[in-house]
């Protein structure tokens, strides 16, 4: 029997989680909501709101859990991707509490624990899987052949899924944080009434930079005979009538496009690999386009499709849990003298 401690601080979201043999006894987040006035996350913000929120949510933590800090068996938490003084924060307090009670620590990669999120809740998929990774920061095709063995086989060369999402709705002129409300108004229209291209890149990498310029130029123009040009050739009080005439169908047309990007990849990936066990991880796999269209891909190709429970595709401290406990099985301890990085690969 082995319990995990897991602390999330990688961005805006400070959370704790307890998990004993692989169950999740506890998964508690305390949300920003400070960041919203300012149209995105304000780091020195966000790493004084960990300072404010860790203390309790650990102890929120282990009270719903109903454990005691001498019950667990180490102390898990989020080294890298992210920013950088709010990794500090959750790092600096799981290393202080690893040293106070003698407990090992161990460091995780973001990335792969949203990839392991599919290993919380059944139904769970089997080796090996393919796994689509779509957040804010990153996009990526996941090779997994175990618990801690995974490859990434395909990913964005500029901008990730998520950052296409959000950047798209800030163009409109949403609030902050935008890419759920493009899902939300998405679903109430025409997602074939404007057509936006699909990047041509060779094998399995992304790209979103010139889909992202395409709609700013597409909504200068408000959609005048779909010409792409970065100058205005309407007025930006006609541009914001056509938007809130067309907010719908924009907001569908958009979510279509990106979705298509990232299941043609996948499709391609599965091909390639030869396998039908499908996952996707990650805050954009929330996104209802994106869940829909892979399952209804899924039953074309006659893949095992897996999509974790909502809860477990933001940014959450389960899935460093269930890292730090497969981490655990195998012995895989880090020292004190292990510093977080904003940006790592895996």
């Amino acid at each position: 029997m082995a319990t995990i401690l897991a602390i999330e601080s990688s961005c805006d979201e400070t959370a704790a989680a307890v998990c004993c043999d692989a169950k999740i006894l506890s998964n508690i987040i305390a949300t920003q909501k400070i960041h919203e006035q300012f149209g995105g996350v304000v780091p020195e913000l966000a790493s004084r709101a960990h300072m404010q929120h860790i203390v309790p949510v650990v102890d929120a933590a282990l009270k719903k859990a109903n454990c005691n800090l001498s019950d667990i068996d180490a102390i898990a938490f989020t080294q890298a991707p992210g920013l950088i003084g709010a990794l500090l924060v959750g790092g600096q307090f799981a290393k202080s509490l690893a040293l106070s009670l003698n407990k090992p620590l161990i460091a995780v990669h973001h990335m792969q624990a949203h990839v392991l999120a599919n290993l919380i809740a059944d139904p769970k998929p089997t080796f090996p899987f393919l796994c689509l990774t779509v957040s804010g920061g990153h996009t990526q095709i996941v090779l997994c052949e175990s618990p801690l063995s995974m490859t990434v086989i395909g990913q964005t060369i500029d901008d990730a899924a998520g950052e296409a999402f959000d950047k798209t709705a800030k163009i409109i002129g949403l609030p902050y944080p935008g890419g759920p409300l493009i899902d939300k108004y998405a679903k109430e229209g025409n997602p074939n009434r404007f057509q936006f291209p699909e990047p041509q890149i060779q094998g399995l990498d992304f790209s979103f930079s010139g889909l992202k310029t395409s709609i700013l130029y597409f909504l200068n123009n408000a959609g005048a005979s779909n010409v792409y040009k970065q100058e205005f050739v309407v007025s930006q009080e006609d541009r914001a009538a056509f938007i809130a005439q067309n907010l719908n169908d924009i907001c569908a047309s958009v979510q279509q496009r990106i979705v298509s990007i990232l299941l043609n990849k996948l499709s391609k990936a599965a091909l390639q690999t030869g396998i039908k066990e499908i996952c996707i991880a990650g805050g954009v796999s929330a996104n209802s386009g994106l869940r829909k269209g892979l399952q209804e891909m899924g039953e074309q190709k006659k893949w095992n499709v897996f999509i974790p429970p909502f809860e477990y595709c933001t940014d959450n401290a389960a899935m460093i849990a269930i890292t730090g406990y497969y981490k655990y099985l195998a012995g895989q301890y880090d020292d004190l003298n292990i510093a977080p990085s904003a940006k790592s690969s895996w």
